[in-house]
């Protein structure tokens, strides 16, 4: 990672280097920050959690879809996608709940 994505990262927190005790990056490219000062507050990272319930209303949409259509062909893509999508949301649940 460069110093111009810290500093992009640390913006999208709302804190500046100087407030900063500690700071990671986990395997997914996810910064977390200790803060010298414990009042102040860092926003916890929303990405993963959006991404899920993201992905969720896709799966349900689907099933909607496959509920509303009279034509079979149609009907059966729609099934065979929201399985295979729920089987995507199954396999990546954990690793964005954080």
């Amino acid at each position: 990672q460069s110093r111009r994505w810290l500093h992009t990262e640390l913006e999208k927190l709302g804190v500046t280097i100087e407030n900063v005790f500690l700071g990671q990056v986990d395997s997914y490219g996810q910064l977390t920050v200790d803060l010298f000062d414990d009042k102040l507050q860092v926003p916890s990272p929303q990405e993963k959690p959006l991404l899920l319930s993201t992905m969720k209303k896709c799966q349900a949409d689907l099933e909607l879809f496959a509920l509303g259509t009279e034509a079979e062909k149609a009907k059966h893509m729609y099934s065979q996608n929201s399985q295979k999508l729920q089987e995507a949301i199954d396999k990546v649940s954990p690793l964005l709940r954080s």
